[in-house]
Protein backbone atom coordinates (compact mmCIF):
# COMPACT_ATOMS: atom_id res chain seq x y z
CA UNK A 1 0.00 0.00 0.00
CA UNK A 2 1.64 3.44 -0.54
CA UNK A 3 2.73 5.48 2.10
CA UNK A 4 1.21 8.80 2.28
CA UNK A 5 3.24 11.76 1.78
CA UNK A 6 2.59 15.19 2.75
CA UNK A 7 4.58 18.18 1.20
CA UNK A 8 6.81 19.80 3.78
CA UNK A 9 5.63 23.19 3.91
CA UNK A 10 2.59 21.96 5.02
CA UNK A 11 3.55 19.37 7.29
CA UNK A 12 2.50 20.00 11.53
CA UNK A 13 5.03 21.84 13.54
CA UNK A 14 6.26 20.81 16.83
CA UNK A 15 6.98 24.05 19.29
CA UNK A 16 9.80 23.06 21.09
CA UNK A 17 9.61 25.09 24.66
CA UNK A 18 12.76 26.10 26.21
CA UNK A 19 12.32 26.74 30.06
CA UNK A 20 14.30 29.80 31.34
CA UNK A 21 15.66 30.40 34.87
CA UNK A 22 13.63 32.62 36.62
CA UNK A 23 16.69 33.16 38.78
CA UNK A 24 19.11 36.34 37.83
CA UNK A 25 22.64 36.58 39.41
CA UNK A 26 22.47 39.34 41.73
CA UNK A 27 25.31 42.38 40.22
CA UNK A 28 27.70 44.84 42.64
CA UNK A 29 25.70 47.81 41.65
CA UNK A 30 24.77 48.66 45.05
CA UNK A 31 28.21 48.20 46.03
CA UNK A 32 29.14 51.23 43.56
CA UNK A 33 26.33 53.37 45.28
CA UNK A 34 27.48 52.50 48.80
CA UNK A 35 31.10 53.26 47.86
CA UNK A 36 29.88 56.86 46.44
CA UNK A 37 27.44 57.32 49.53
CA UNK A 38 30.74 56.62 51.88
CA UNK A 39 32.71 59.26 49.83
CA UNK A 40 29.84 61.85 50.03
CA UNK A 41 29.84 61.27 54.07
CA UNK A 42 33.54 61.55 54.24
CA UNK A 43 33.84 64.81 52.70
CA UNK A 44 30.84 66.42 54.76
CA UNK A 45 32.88 65.54 57.85
CA UNK A 46 35.99 66.87 56.22
CA UNK A 47 34.24 69.85 55.57
CA UNK A 48 32.64 69.99 58.90
CA UNK A 49 35.77 69.69 60.74
CA UNK A 50 37.58 72.68 58.86
CA UNK A 51 34.91 74.87 59.63
CA UNK A 52 35.44 74.48 63.00
CA UNK A 53 39.32 74.76 62.75
CA UNK A 54 42.42 76.52 63.81
CA UNK A 55 42.80 79.96 60.91
CA UNK A 56 46.12 78.06 61.38
CA UNK A 57 45.16 74.57 60.15
CA UNK A 58 42.98 76.50 57.53
CA UNK A 59 45.54 78.18 56.08
CA UNK A 60 48.08 75.21 56.18
CA UNK A 61 45.46 73.44 54.21
CA UNK A 62 44.84 76.21 51.93
CA UNK A 63 48.79 76.25 51.34
CA UNK A 64 48.60 72.66 50.53
CA UNK A 65 45.90 72.35 48.00
CA UNK A 66 47.40 76.11 46.38
CA UNK A 67 50.56 74.82 45.72
CA UNK A 68 51.55 71.24 47.19
CA UNK A 69 55.42 71.67 45.91
CA UNK A 70 56.17 74.71 47.98
CA UNK A 71 54.23 73.53 51.06
CA UNK A 72 56.04 70.77 51.40
CA UNK A 73 59.17 71.97 50.86
CA UNK A 74 57.88 74.52 53.67
CA UNK A 75 57.22 72.01 55.80
CA UNK A 76 60.66 69.87 55.12
CA UNK A 77 62.24 72.49 56.40
CA UNK A 78 61.13 73.46 59.70
CA UNK A 79 62.81 72.63 62.57
CA UNK A 80 62.10 69.40 64.19
CA UNK A 81 61.72 70.69 67.66
CA UNK A 82 58.71 72.57 69.15
CA UNK A 83 59.58 75.92 69.29
CA UNK A 84 57.80 77.51 66.42
CA UNK A 85 54.62 75.48 66.26
CA UNK A 86 52.09 77.53 68.39
CA UNK A 87 51.44 80.78 67.68
CA UNK A 88 53.41 83.57 68.86
CA UNK A 89 52.25 86.01 71.67
CA UNK A 90 51.90 89.26 70.94
CA UNK A 91 49.23 92.31 71.89
CA UNK A 92 47.30 91.32 68.95
CA UNK A 93 46.21 87.33 69.37
CA UNK A 94 46.66 87.84 73.03
CA UNK A 95 42.62 86.32 73.05
CA UNK A 96 43.78 83.55 70.75
CA UNK A 97 46.67 81.98 73.12
CA UNK A 98 44.37 82.82 76.15
CA UNK A 99 41.52 80.92 74.65
CA UNK A 100 43.96 77.75 73.36
CA UNK A 101 45.61 77.58 77.04
CA UNK A 102 42.06 77.60 78.91
CA UNK A 103 40.45 74.85 76.62
CA UNK A 104 43.51 72.84 77.13
CA UNK A 105 43.21 73.32 80.99
CA UNK A 106 39.48 72.67 80.66
CA UNK A 107 40.13 69.15 79.64
CA UNK A 108 41.51 67.95 83.04
CA UNK A 109 39.07 65.77 84.69
CA UNK A 110 39.54 67.64 88.29
CA UNK A 111 39.54 71.16 86.60
CA UNK A 112 35.99 71.97 87.32
CA UNK A 113 37.62 72.16 91.07
CA UNK A 114 40.66 74.32 90.03
CA UNK A 115 38.69 76.63 87.87
CA UNK A 116 38.44 79.41 90.65
CA UNK A 117 42.14 78.87 91.43
CA UNK A 118 43.45 79.71 87.79
CA UNK A 119 43.54 83.59 86.98
CA UNK A 120 44.32 84.65 83.69
CA UNK A 121 45.66 88.42 83.26
CA UNK A 122 47.07 90.54 80.05
CA UNK A 123 49.64 93.18 81.92
CA UNK A 124 52.71 95.16 80.25
CA UNK A 125 54.81 92.23 80.32
CA UNK A 126 52.43 90.08 79.02
CA UNK A 127 50.08 87.29 79.38
CA UNK A 128 50.02 85.80 83.10
CA UNK A 129 48.93 82.96 84.42
CA UNK A 130 48.39 82.71 88.26
CA UNK A 131 48.15 79.82 90.43
CA UNK A 132 46.32 80.98 93.74
CA UNK A 133 46.14 79.09 96.69
CA UNK A 134 43.98 77.93 99.03
CA UNK A 135 44.50 77.28 102.97
CA UNK A 136 44.60 73.81 102.78
CA UNK A 137 47.23 74.29 100.03
CA UNK A 138 45.93 73.55 96.57
CA UNK A 139 48.54 73.70 93.90
CA UNK A 140 52.34 73.01 96.68
CA UNK A 141 51.35 71.66 100.01
CA UNK A 142 51.18 73.94 103.01
CA UNK A 143 54.24 75.40 104.13
CA UNK A 144 56.57 73.44 101.04
CA UNK A 145 57.84 73.72 97.67
CA UNK A 146 56.85 70.21 97.46
CA UNK A 147 53.96 70.63 94.25
CA UNK A 148 50.74 68.31 95.46
CA UNK A 149 49.33 66.13 92.46
CA UNK A 150 47.04 68.75 91.53
CA UNK A 151 49.85 71.74 91.26
CA UNK A 152 52.02 68.54 89.11
CA UNK A 153 48.72 67.98 86.41
CA UNK A 154 48.37 71.58 85.91
CA UNK A 155 51.63 72.84 85.15
CA UNK A 156 52.05 69.24 82.83
CA UNK A 157 49.02 70.59 80.54
CA UNK A 158 50.45 74.42 80.93
CA UNK A 159 53.97 72.77 79.57
CA UNK A 160 52.81 70.69 76.90
CA UNK A 161 51.13 73.99 75.28
CA UNK A 162 53.95 76.58 76.16
CA UNK A 163 56.69 74.48 74.43
CA UNK A 164 54.81 74.73 71.38
CA UNK A 165 55.43 78.88 71.45
CA UNK A 166 58.63 80.61 70.68
CA UNK A 167 58.25 83.21 73.81
CA UNK A 168 59.94 83.38 76.66
CA UNK A 169 58.78 82.44 80.19
CA UNK A 170 58.92 84.34 83.59
CA UNK A 171 58.18 82.26 86.88
CA UNK A 172 57.08 83.70 90.33
CA UNK A 173 56.29 82.99 93.54
CA UNK A 174 54.51 84.38 95.87
CA UNK A 175 53.11 84.20 99.62
CA UNK A 176 51.46 85.97 101.96
CA UNK A 177 52.24 88.22 104.71
CA UNK A 178 52.12 85.37 107.44
CA UNK A 179 55.77 84.82 108.96
CA UNK A 180 56.64 81.66 108.37
CA UNK A 181 57.98 79.70 110.96
CA UNK A 182 58.78 83.02 112.73
CA UNK A 183 62.03 83.27 110.45
CA UNK A 184 63.23 86.51 111.05
CA UNK A 185 64.93 88.55 108.27
CA UNK A 186 68.46 87.36 108.88
CA UNK A 187 67.75 83.92 110.02
CA UNK A 188 66.10 81.09 109.28
CA UNK A 189 63.86 79.81 106.42
CA UNK A 190 61.55 82.56 105.54
CA UNK A 191 58.63 83.42 103.55
CA UNK A 192 61.83 84.80 101.00
CA UNK A 193 63.40 81.15 100.56
CA UNK A 194 59.45 79.65 99.91
CA UNK A 195 58.16 81.85 97.71
CA UNK A 196 61.72 81.50 95.61
CA UNK A 197 61.73 77.56 95.99
CA UNK A 198 58.34 76.99 94.87
CA UNK A 199 59.03 79.05 91.94
CA UNK A 200 61.78 76.92 91.00
CA UNK A 201 59.85 73.80 91.75
CA UNK A 202 57.35 74.70 89.21
CA UNK A 203 60.28 75.72 86.46
CA UNK A 204 61.89 71.73 87.41
CA UNK A 205 58.06 70.62 86.80
CA UNK A 206 57.66 72.67 83.52
CA UNK A 207 61.44 71.93 81.82
CA UNK A 208 60.68 67.81 82.54
CA UNK A 209 57.13 68.37 80.71
CA UNK A 210 58.57 69.90 77.74
CA UNK A 211 59.46 73.53 78.06
CA UNK A 212 62.95 73.64 76.69
CA UNK A 213 65.79 75.09 78.74
CA UNK A 214 66.51 78.01 76.76
CA UNK A 215 62.27 79.50 77.16
CA UNK A 216 63.11 79.95 80.86
CA UNK A 217 64.93 83.04 81.20
CA UNK A 218 63.89 84.56 85.26
CA UNK A 219 62.87 82.98 88.54
CA UNK A 220 61.57 85.09 91.11
CA UNK A 221 60.91 84.93 94.40
CA UNK A 222 58.75 87.90 96.00
CA UNK A 223 57.62 86.57 99.40
CA UNK A 224 54.80 89.22 100.36
CA UNK A 225 56.16 92.14 98.42
CA UNK A 226 53.52 91.79 95.43
CA UNK A 227 50.34 90.50 96.93
CA UNK A 228 47.46 89.60 95.05
CA UNK A 229 44.93 90.93 97.21
CA UNK A 230 46.50 93.88 98.32
CA UNK A 231 43.83 95.04 100.77
CA UNK A 232 44.13 91.58 102.57
CA UNK A 233 48.05 90.93 102.57
CA UNK A 234 46.72 87.40 104.68
CA UNK A 235 43.90 86.41 102.17
CA UNK A 236 44.97 83.00 101.15
CA UNK A 237 44.87 83.88 97.44
CA UNK A 238 48.36 85.91 98.09
CA UNK A 239 50.14 82.67 98.11
CA UNK A 240 50.82 81.79 94.54
CA UNK A 241 52.96 81.26 91.66
CA UNK A 242 52.63 82.90 88.28
CA UNK A 243 53.85 82.08 85.11
CA UNK A 244 54.22 84.97 82.87
CA UNK A 245 54.40 84.39 78.78
CA UNK A 246 56.53 87.67 77.52
CA UNK A 247 55.11 89.32 74.74
CA UNK A 248 57.95 88.87 71.39
CA UNK A 249 57.33 92.54 71.08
Amino acid sequence: MPRLSLPEDIAPKVGVRIRRSCSRRSGGAWKVAYADFVTALMALFIVLWLMNSSPKVKASIGGYFTDPRTFERTQAARPVNNSAEGLVVDRNNMADIRKQLEQALAAMPEFARLRDQVQFSVTGEGLRIDLLETEQGMFFVSGSSAPTAAGENLLHVLAKEMARLPNVLVIEGHTDAKPFRNAGPATGYSNWELAADRANAARRLLHSYGVRPEQVVEVRGYADQRPFNAKDRYDTRNRRVSVVVRFTA
